[in-house]
């Protein structure tokens, strides 16, 4: 058990997390890097997902980070909980080898009610392998829209109606049969969409990690790009059951450094606790994350940095759609929002309490500008 100059308290904790994050102190020298080190970021909004990235990469535009989803150096795909997420290309394979069958498992009953059977994924399979191979060869294109998909699918005879289409299609992914590939433009703009391609093709080369020896990485690396963070984050996070994320933390922990705080025992990298002996980074910083930010939802229990009786500001209505957050210090202190008029656009603060203070507000204003430049670049 770590004994440190600095005394723990939930801002502390909140601070030490955004070393871990990469969010103070430098970030990561690249966009590959920086998904690579968190592991899985969490990325069903697109837009949220970029300036995540951008967050955390410091100089970059979102140009950038829809580059690497076009170059293939990270993907975007369902690796746990049936949530997108951005990742290492060569993570997704043994991440889905943990994570797919117990998410599988969960969807049987649907596929039941959509009359959903192995033989229909294996149908659907080589109508897409086909689909994705004549729009190669007829239009030069580098993968198959969804649309083209869901078409291919009814010419042959597989409903796509009543979102049984939208399983079919995740169940190809879950599989490692499919997988999101470059972004799709449209009329020369920017597109908003991925294409679909076959694994192989687009992951040549995957890691080989067995379930045991997966889920014990899993677990390191989401300590250390987590952390301070306690199993049960990890196993709500991996979805992988807490036995078993118990097992993998005694394989690991001899590389970790466990802190009490709560009375619950948290763990984090040796580097991330060596600052409680220093300078926890961080103090003075405010900055404007997005919606979905690992920040927020990468644990299980979040009020270390949202006090509950701020919650529901941040998830209105308790809908599941979060909404972009200001951190200050570690704390979660407010959300902000994207002002549109005319040919305007800006950022306004919405703190949970009163005003912000001078120096604040310049920080957030700063953190606006930073935005605004990131997405139109």
């Amino acid at each position: 058990m770590l004994s440190a100059r600095t005394t723990l308290s939930p801002r502390v904790m909140g601070r030490l997390r955004l070393a871990s994050q990469g969010l103070v102190a430098g970030g990561f020298p690249s966009v590959p890097d920086a998904v690579r080190w968190m592991t899985a970021m969490q990325a069903q909004d697109l837009g949220s997902a970029l300036w995540a990235v951008g967050q955390r990469v410091p100089g970059t535009a979102a140009s950038d980070v829809r580059g690497a989803l076009d170059a293939g150096t990270m993907v975007r795909s369902w690796p746990m909980r049936g949530t997108l997420h951005l990742l290492a290309p060569e993570d997704l394979r043994w991440i889905l080898g943990i994570t797919s069958d117990r998410l599988m498992n969960m969807v049987a009953g649907r596929h039941r009610e959509l009359a959903i059977t192995a033989d229909d994924i294996s149908h659907c399979r080589d109508i897409a392998f086909k689909t994705v191979e004549e729009l190669k060869t007829t239009e030069g294109a580098a993968g198959a829209s969804r649309e083209q998909l869901f078409q291919a699918f009814e010419e042959a005879g597989q409903i796509t109606k009543a979102q049984r289409g939208i399983h079919l299609l995740g169940s190809l992914c879950q599989r490692a049969l499919l997988v999101q590939g470059p972004m799709a433009a449209s009329n020369g703009k920017v597109g908003v969409q991925q294409l679909f391609v076959p694994f192989e093709d687009w992951i040549p080369q995957s890691r080989d990690l067995g379930r045991g020896e997966g889920i014990a990485e899993l677990l390191f690396r989401y300590i250390r790009s987590h952390g301070p963070a306690t199993v049960r984050d990890f196993s709500w996070w991996s979805q992988v059951p807490l036995t078993e994320a118990r097992a993998a933390l005694k394989e690991v922990q001899d590389r970790l450094v466990e802190v009490a705080f709560g009375g619950a025992s948290y763990w984090l990298s040796p580097e991330t606790a060596a600052m409680l002996d220093d300078d926890v980074p961080g103090a003075r910083s405010l900055l404007a994350l997005p919606g979905f930010d690992e920040y927020l939802l990468g644990y299980q229990d979040r009020s270390l940095v949202l006090a509950p009786e701020f919650a529901g500001l941040v998830v209105p209505g308790k809908n599941g759609v979060f909404k972009r957050i200001m951190v200050s210090g570690g704390e979660v202190v407010g959300t902000w929002a994207r002002t549109v008029k005319g040919k305007a656009v800006g950022v306004v603060p919405e703190p949970f309490t009163g005003q912000l203070g001078p120096a604040a507000e310049r920080s957030f204003q700063a953190q606006g500008r930073a935005y605004l430049k990131f997405m139109a670049g």
